[in-house]
């Protein structure tokens, strides 16, 4: 990255920095709600300048690994449906893709491994300021969408997860289709040559590179291809979002 790019990356995430220390303030309004969403929309924009659609995260090699990958989050969903699946070592498990697709499929993890598969290493970053480096195996996204084939207004895809981080409330996060078919967007199943710990998200996580640790989905269960969701959970696109932060965590 040149240092213009540097700076002006840098003076754009001090400027949200500002504008968030104020937010509860603001976001007691409306019109402050608004102005908000319409200064992210803005900074997703410009990062997007900043960082063409294809360019990839950083990948490191073997030797960079980090010693312990953290668990972070849920790490041991306690619903029924999960826990049922873990006593039987995920042999049961069935990946559901529905919404606006032309094929909608329930695929075991055998049948998603056969649509493809790409190893990388790559640094996670955490919104609370930690990081580590983990190679991570799994099937390119944008394989999946092939395979189901996304129809004409799709825009987004959305994540339905096994845990609830609060009573009756699914983990949900999203993502735009651009992101998806990024190179690097993975349904990842295994983390440094081994299956995925439970801790990690097992049996099957996202991994989107270039965006901060909150936006990688764990126990995923369903993806649906959507072209709003508006009527999603709380309508910002996912958990965390909808308790104030930004949908999009671009780095």
């Amino acid at each position: 990255m040149t240092d213009r790019r540097r700076f002006l990356r840098n003076t754009l995430l001090a400027v949200g920095g500002a504008a968030l220390a104020g937010c509860d303030r603001i976001s007691e309004s409306d019109t402050g709600t608004k102005v908000l969403e319409s200064a992210e929309a803005v900074t997703r924009r410009v990062q997007r300048f900043l960082t063409p659609s294809r360019a990839l995260a950083k990948e490191y090699t073997e030797a960079d690994i980090s010693a312990v990958f953290k668990p972070n989050g849920s790490t041991m969903p306690d619903t029924p449906v999960y826990q049922a699946l873990l006593r039987g070592s995920f042999a049961d498990y069935r990946l559901e893709i529905d919404g606006l697709v032309d094929r909608p499929a329930r695929l075991s993890l055998d049948e998603l491994k056969a649509l493809g598969t790409r190893t990388q290493i790559t640094r996670h970053d955490c919104v609370e300021g930690w990081s580590a480096i983990g190679k991570w195996t799994g099937v390119p996204l944008a394989a999946l969408l092939d395979h189901v084939g996304a129809k004409d207004g799709a825009r987004y895809v959305v994540f339905h997860c096994f845990d609830n981080y609060e009573e009756d409330t699914p983990y949900y996060e999203s993502i735009d289709l651009d992101e998806a078919r990024h190179p690097q967007t993975l349904l990842a199943h295994a983390l440094n040559g081994e299956a995925l710990p439970v801790g990690n998200g097992a049996p099957l996580r996202l991994r989107v590179e270039r965006q901060l640790g909150y936006k990688h989905a764990k126990y995923i269960r369903r993806i649906q291809v959507v072209a709003s969701f508006a009527d999603i959970g709380e309508g910002k696109g996912g958990y965390w979002e909808d308790n104030g932060y930004e949908w999009y965590a671009g780095i």
